[in-house]
């Protein structure tokens, strides 16, 4: 019984990709998600360099990439969370659903999300 809801908890598993403007912001983010216990582990990816439009306009910009591991349940707080202390008026913010991952690794993210 017991590994089929683990089984159950790792199927909700998720990674948020969120971008920074500044390392600065990026750890204040990813310290605020840990904190919250909306997150098993943060990621942050320096070096992005980020092409897109914006108010009509191509743009560039250097960016912090954060790779968020949490789950689907924990995506409208983590995500209202990220909005509150982001620094841009539209941020990244996207949950990407995880395909497979090593049982040990999975087990210990949901453990850590208790």
């Amino acid at each position: 019984m017991r590994a089929k809801k683990e089984s159950g908890k790792r199927k909700r598993l998720c990674v948020v990709l969120v971008t920074a403007s500044s390392r600065k912001e990026a750890r204040m983010i990813a310290q605020a998600v840990l904190k919250a216990k909306l997150a098993a582990c943060v990621n942050i990816v320096p070096g992005v360099e980020s092409h897109y439009w914006w108010q009509g306009k191509l743009e560039t910009a250097a960016e912090f990439l954060l790779i968020v591991k949490s789950t689907r349940r924990h995506f409208p707080k983590l995500a209202k969370l990220v909005r509150a202390r982001h620094s841009y008026q539209t941020p990244e913010i996207i949950a990407l659903p995880v395909v497979a991952a090593d049982k040990a690794y999975a087990d210990w993210w949901c453990h850590s999300l208790g």
